[in-house]
């Protein structure tokens, strides 16, 4: 096994690797390897594999779909949702979203996230990471994906129910707990109407997260946290 790039750069720049050292490798699909050092240099670090440990993944997947709010709060969002264990991450431009996004602008922040996201797996010893899409529209998601067991939009519409009721509703319905949930959260002026009408007619149902009105990176870490807190009953 070798690091290479990036990676061989901050183990042997960084950290100060060398020959005979043991150092512990994430691959983000579940393992981790108890490794010892080989040799050390600056595009690359070689590595013998001494033993490895891995792990299933959660039995249900949290999606979080995230309007995308300004300035560097996407990167904050990733971090800790990454920290939490969702399996995916889809940054949404809403109606309401002041951010506007070039197709080369797409590109540049998916690679950052995809960083920020590497970052908090190793900081947590999180051995699974979570699938970053690009930038969509509302529309565009709900047309092209198939519908997640459970689908849960942040409103504080008076009829919004709690995650622990539609998660009861849903397993009395099924027999089962949900093995794939969204988590649909807005952005600092909330979703349109419109895009509440598209949630009412794909089955996104409205969860409250209390009667505050929360800023848009504490509500998805709120959610994220409730919904798993509740999964594991």
């Amino acid at each position: 096994m070798a690091l290479v790039g990036g990676e061989a750069y901050h183990a042997s720049r960084v950290l100060r690797v060398q020959s005979g050292d043991a150092l512990i490798v994430l691959n983000g699909k579940g393992d981790q390897f108890d490794c010892r050092v080989l040799s050390s240099r600056k595009s690359t670090v070689e590595l013998e594999v001494v033993s490895c440990e891995s792990r299933p993944p959660l039995p249900w997947s949290v999606t979080l779909l995230q309007a995308l709010p300004k300035g560097k709060l996407m990167e904050d969002i990733v971090q800790k949702a990454t920290e939490l264990g969702v399996s995916r991450i889809v940054p949404l431009l809403s109606t309401r979203s002041e951010v506007k996004l070039s197709p080369g602008d797409k590109t540049s922040k998916l690679e950052k996230w995809n960083n920020t996201a590497q970052e908090a797996c190793k900081q947590c010893g999180g051995l699974w990471l979570p699938k970053i899409e690009l930038p969509q529209r509302v529309d565009e998601w709900l047309n092209k994906n198939s519908p997640c067991d459970l689908s849960l939009v942040a409103s504080l519409e008076a009829h919004a129910r709690t995650h622990r009721y539609w998660l009861n509703d849903f397993k009395e319905k099924n027999g089962r707990i949900p093995q794939s949930i969204a988590l649909w959260i807005g952005p600092e002026g909330d979703f349109s109407p419109e895009e509440y009408e598209l949630f009412s007619r794909s089955g996104v149902l409205p969860v409250t997260l209390g009667p505050l009105v929360l800023r848009c990176e504490t509500a998805a870490i709120a959610a994220i946290a409730v919904t798993l807190s509740e999964c594991r009953g």
